[in-house]
């Protein structure tokens, strides 16, 4: 059974295995080829495959921006995550 779960970034989501700190929910930084987590109980940030990361989630605890988040003292607010301007123009 293949089921597709919907995530985007500045997501917390639920993973399988609890970090060492004794936390399973993550924040997604990024979105990619590979996805960036940060834990949301220490703040550590770890890089992972899209494959493994779809295997360890899941759900999605809550959407970005949304008032939960923001009591949390780790959350980034999505517009202040950091994102390349693939429209600059090089002169």
């Amino acid at each position: 059974m293949n089921k597709e779960i919907s995530y985007s970034l500045a997501d917390t989501v639920l993973m399988k295995k609890p970090h060492a700190c004794k936390t399973n929910d993550w924040e997604v930084l990024r979105i990619g080829a590979d996805i960036r987590l940060k834990c949301m109980g220490c703040g550590h940030i770890v890089m992972m495959p899209r494959s493994k990361f779809t295997h360890n989630l899941k759900k999605v605890l809550t959407k970005a921006n949304d008032p939960v988040n923001t009591k949390n003292e780790l959350y980034v607010p999505k517009k202040e995550i950091a994102r390349p301007d693939v429209n600059q123009e090089n002169n």
